[in-house]
């Protein structure tokens, strides 16, 4: 006897859940719904005072002359990313930062890192 995974018994009725429910919706509607679960996911941009720019740049600093692992978060439409790899310079005049591991480069604008935070 074949099954349908989508089919449900509750008490004398068989029911289809969320499926019977898609037959009705305009590709219009499933978009939009979308976009709200999009923007609902969304991180607004840390506000960062002097404080915290002070420390950020004392954590690259020492990053950069012990050559160690670091995990740098970054923001960046709405969303904060994770990084890690070793900072291997700063470009000042494009204002980013680079960094990577023995195989791969990676740059990032300074703008964008809202933490950098040392490894041991």
């Amino acid at each position: 006897m074949k099954r349908n995974k989508y089919l449900k018994t509750v008490g004398d009725i068989k029911d289809r859940g969320r499926i019977k429910w898609t037959a009705l919706m305009l590709p219009e509607h499933v978009e939009m719904i979308r976009e709200w679960y999009e923007k609902d996911e969304r991180v607004p941009k840390p506000d960062l005072n002097e404080f915290d720019l002070q420390l950020m740049q004392e954590e690259m600093d020492i990053a950069l002359k012990r050559q160690c692992d670091v995990i740098i978060r970054s923001w960046k439409a709405g969303a904060i990313h994770t990084h890690r790899g070793v900072i291997q310079g700063i470009d000042a005049k494009s204002r980013m930062l680079i960094y990577g591991n023995q195989f791969e480069k990676h740059r990032l604008p300074m703008d964008e890192v809202v933490s950098i935070v040392i490894v041991d």
